[in-house]
């Protein structure tokens, strides 16, 4: 059973429709024992980033998560999850993230001269060519996000460019983040939620 965690941010709807097609059992939870005997956490997340932690902090969930990534729980952070994910984030001043992958949260320049959020369809570039999630690229993904994630390039399994290198997958062994909505990017972001889980039941995360 995938648990998606529920602290009230996210389109969880959405993300409940695209698993359930796939065949993928979930459930929308906060309990601490749900979330620590899954198969798999998925993080979802719209918003700000300051929100989310503290929404997860009310919760009592942060240190839960933690808990779930040391046992090796695959977890998989999607949009604003992905964020999450990482160290901080400068949105609205420096806020501690869950420091599951090394990295931080920064805001896309507006020097660039796209416009930002950056909304809508990007190509992805494959950046570990050995990555279990090799089929995305040159594909198309939906996104919806102001702020990327500055990290070793090791951590990078996938990037998109929009006036910088924002990564659109990046792994930390049993830890994926997904900037990229997966449930609004068509076939492309099933058969990734699809390889998600064939990793799950494999117990195969040693490459990215």
């Amino acid at each position: 059973m995938f648990a998606i965690v529920d602290y009230d941010t996210g389109n969880t709807l959405n993300l409940k429709k695209a698993l359930n097609y796939e065949n993928i059992e979930n459930k929308l939870t906060a309990d601490p024992d749900e979330i620590l005997s899954a198969d798999a956490v998925v993080l979802p997340g719209v918003g700000a980033f300051k929100a989310a932690m503290d929404a997860l902090e009310e919760r009592n969930l942060v240190e839960v998560i933690k808990q779930a990534a040391a046992k090796k729980i695959p977890m998989l952070g999607i949009c604003l999850g992905m964020q999450l994910l990482f160290e901080d984030s400068e949105e609205y001043g420096l806020n501690k993230g869950l420091s599951l992958i090394p990295g931080h949260i920064k805001a896309i320049p507006e020097s660039s001269g796209l416009k930002v959020p950056q909304m809508g369809w990007n190509q992805n570039q494959l950046q570990q060519p050995t990555s279990d999630f090799q089929l995305v690229d040159q594909q198309y993904t939906y996104f919806v996000h102001s702020y990327y994630a500055d990290c070793d390039p090791k951590y990078i399994v996938s990037s998109v460019d929009y006036g910088v290198q924002v990564p659109s997958i990046v792994q930390n062994g049993n830890v994926i983040g997904m900037q990229f909505h997966p449930e609004k990017s068509g076939q492309v972001g099933l058969n990734l939620l699809q390889k998600f889980q064939e990793m799950v039941k494999q117990n195969d995360f040693s490459r990215n």
